[in-house]
């Protein structure tokens, strides 16, 4: 299968060009999921320069995340560096990379305080309270750049340098593009990042600032229509396969109906500390460190944010919208479009600004102290649906409708507290145990609790934490309004309580990771299979077991991850009960370990079960047990390599697609009256053909 190498959009041409001029201090830097958790492995490639002049030193780069003091290295393994970090390791997309994705291990959405509710693009998302924080000695830049079939493209650039010892900031940019396999499924990504700390050189003062944007466009094509056409040879080119939303009057590429999200959140963290201050100097005198002993701060953290979603539908067909409203559109679902026709347009806005103070205490040793806080929150919230039809009375009087919007505001106060010890050094025991209640305003009572209770082992062998999680949370906004011209739809639902009880137990020495996750749902918010929000009234359970050992031979590595979950009752969730994924790999350094190589295969695998649904109208997952999927392993090939600190791969993916055409990942909403033709399909949304990739990772130190 041949790459392609140019892009629709000029933007990734452009980062290749300012990469290859000269700019070794852009990059794009990447945690590898697929790592063993708390295995943190420094770049031990050295440093080397073409000129005397230029002071020799190794370099440093480390960062950390706010309200924690555990220093994180960039990851340089090669183990698994052609897996996408976008989908491991058990998120699965609609076919095409960058599409929406769910997650097949059971996870509840965390949703505290009021919320819009659009979650099938979190795994593309900058997340502003999970940002790195870097500090290096020299400037620190990564590039990244993937390229696969079908004009699927990815880069990213990410540039971190210390302003002064004690200043750093650092800015990320990555693109995905990727036009798929199918008719009109287009997706197109933008997400960036910048962040700042400061620490003031006595040490009392500190600031955290980050800022986050994110904008994610999916073309939807509703699914392809008869899943008899996947293993037809007739349909080898898939480009030619019936599409639900396909309308050729339009377009051939792009898609009348498409969802967007646009996000930007800012957050300030900073604080003052009092405590007993020490001053050291160094052999000669010349230099000085302030170290300080802190009892107690405050601490000032505030955020803002905004975030708009849109739907928009050109060329709408009555069928598509039966179950939310009842309107006779002209189009048939024949690929009619008629340019300034009917449209189904919705826009849902959020906007929000959160400020807290925190009274801070501190007991112990000043390199990781027992640390306690107690604080209030005020925040405000502003959504707005529009256009909706508003009654006007004119001066005749006559009643008309004209379009406009719906605005809702909340304004809430919240209690926080915390009581934290973390483990840094083998044998040291952690624990800690944090709350955030509202006390006032719609979601009033809304809590959550997190205990956890750990310890570093010594001797390398790894760490153990247990914990307990209770969550009351209201339901988001998008699942109480729907709004257009067409229809106002309003829900109401009881909070939904979440209680959940997990157990880790992580050994990089013994390459063995594990875990046993139990979760109480009551009143489950969720799509139900007619595609409306709904509500499940009972309580039901969900336990999962999860096991992770990597078997080592000589140069032989055999990579074993395998989960279980079992749901009980009749609860209103699509997850499969076994899932696994194993990895067959040869890995050696070459030529005096100047070329590491790691090169195999990887199958993954799960057991026949009721895949969920799409709804592209909703921008959401919903439940459906009417199609169940039993897929054969789905398999890949890949070749991956470092020389230094450029680290490359080269794979086959998806190679089951040689023997099966039709490995189904989601369903999708009901085709009825297809073409006009009185027929009606349950489309579905399957997996692309084979494909080879290929990306690169080149890390620059100045």
């Amino acid at each position: 299968m041949l790459l392609k190498y140019k892009l629709k959009q000029g933007t990734i041409n452009k980062l290749l060009i300012l990469c290859l001029a000269g700019c070794s201090s852009i990059s794009y830097a990447q945690t590898n999921p697929g790592t063993i958790p708390g295995a943190n492995q420094k770049d031990t490639s050295q440093s080397k320069t073409n000129t005397g002049k230029w002071k020799e030193e190794e370099a440093r780069v480390t960062y950390e995340r706010i309200n924690s003091k555990r220093v994180y290295y960039p990851d340089t393994a090669l183990h698994n560096f052609q897996q996408n970090h976008f989908t491991v390791p058990w998120y699965r997309d609609l076919g095409n990379l960058g599409s929406p994705a769910g997650n097949l291990l059971f996870t509840p959405e965390e949703r505290i305080g009021p919320t819009l509710g659009y979650h099938v693009y979190d795994i593309y998302r900058y997340k502003i309270d999970s940002l790195n924080y870097y500090n290096t000695n020299r400037p620190y830049s990564i590039f990244n750049y993937q390229l696969g079939s079908k004009l699927e493209q990815t880069a990213g650039i990410m540039h971190a340098q210390n302003i002064k010892p004690n200043w750093n900031f650092a800015a990320e940019y990555h693109k995905t593009n990727s036009p798929g396999f199918y008719k009109t499924q287009r997706n197109n990504n933008d997400n960036a990042y910048l962040t700042t700390n400061y620490k003031s050189l006595d040490k009392h003062y500190t600031l955290f600032l980050g800022m986050v944007y994110n904008k994610e466009q999916h073309d939807e094509n509703g699914g392809n229509v008869d899943q008899n056409q996947l293993s037809d040879p007739y349909y080898s080119d898939r480009k030619t396969l019936d599409a639900a939303y396909q309308s050729s009057g339009y377009s051939l590429t792009r898609s009348t109906v498409a969802n967007s999200l646009r996000e930007f959140n800012l957050s300030l963290n900073h604080s003052y500390t009092w405590g007993i201050t020490d001053t050291s100097y160094n052999k000669d005198s010349t230099q000085y460190t302030f170290r300080l002993v802190p009892r107690f701060s405050i601490t000032h953290q505030m955020q803002v944010g905004t975030e708009k979603h849109t739907y928009k539908d050109l060329a709408p067909d009555s069928m598509r919208y039966f179950n939310l409203f009842n309107y006779s559109f002209a189009n048939k679902g024949d690929g009619y479009y008629v340019p300034y026709g009917d449209s189904v347009f919705t826009q849902q806005k959020w906007f929000w600004i959160d400020n807290r103070i925190l009274l801070n205490g501190f007991l112990g040793k000043a390199d990781n102290p027992l640390s306690f806080n107690i604080g209030i929150g005020n925040r405000y919230d502003q959504f707005i649906s529009k256009p909706v039809s508003n009654l006007i009375a004119d001066s005749l009087p006559k009643l008309y409708y004209s379009s406009g919007l719906d605005r809702s505001s909340v304004v809430s106060n919240y209690l926080v507290g915390e009581v934290k010890k973390e483990a840094l050094k083998p044998g040291e025991w952690a624990y800690g145990i944090n709350t955030k209640f509202f006390i006032t305003g719609e979601d009033a009572g809304n809590l959550v609790l997190n205990a956890a209770l750990g310890k570093q082992l010594k001797k390398d062998l790894g760490s153990f934490y247990a914990g307990f999680k209770q969550e009351v949370n209201s339901a988001p906004y998008s699942f109480t309004n729907y709004e257009n011209l067409y229809t106002k739809n309003f829900y109401h639902f009881n909070k939904e309580s979440v209680t959940g009880v997990y157990a880790t137990l992580e050994s990089p020495k013994l390459r063995l990771s594990g875990g046993i996750k139990n979760y109480i749902i009551g009143n489950y918010i969720y799509v139900n299979e007619k595609e409306t929000p709904d509500q499940y009234s009972g309580t039901f359970n969900v336990t999962q077991v999860w096991i992770r050992k990597v078997f080592r031979a000589g140069y032989l590595f055999l990579d074993n991850e395998i989960v279980y979950q079992q749901l009980t009752g009749n609860a209103p969730v699509n997850v499969p009960a076994i899932m696994g994924r194993h990895q067959l790999s040869i890995e050696k350094a070459l030529f005096r370990q100047r070329l590491k190589i790691a090169s195999g295969i990887e199958v993954r695998y799960n057991t026949a079960y009721h895949p969920a649904g799409y709804d592209a109208v909703l921008n959401k997952f919903f439940y459906q047990n009417t199609t169940t999927v039993g897929n054969i392993p789905e398999a890949s090939v890949f070749f991956n390599f470092r020389i230094k600190r450029f680290r490359a791969f080269v794979m086959g993916d998806n190679l089951q697609q040689i023997f099966t055409r039709n490995t189904i990942l989601y369903t999708a909403s009901p085709s009825l009256d297809f073409g006009g033709k009185a027929s009606s399909y349950i489309p579905v949304y399957a997996a692309p053909d084979v494909l080879i990739r290929f990306g690169f990772t080149w890390v620059m130190v100045n």
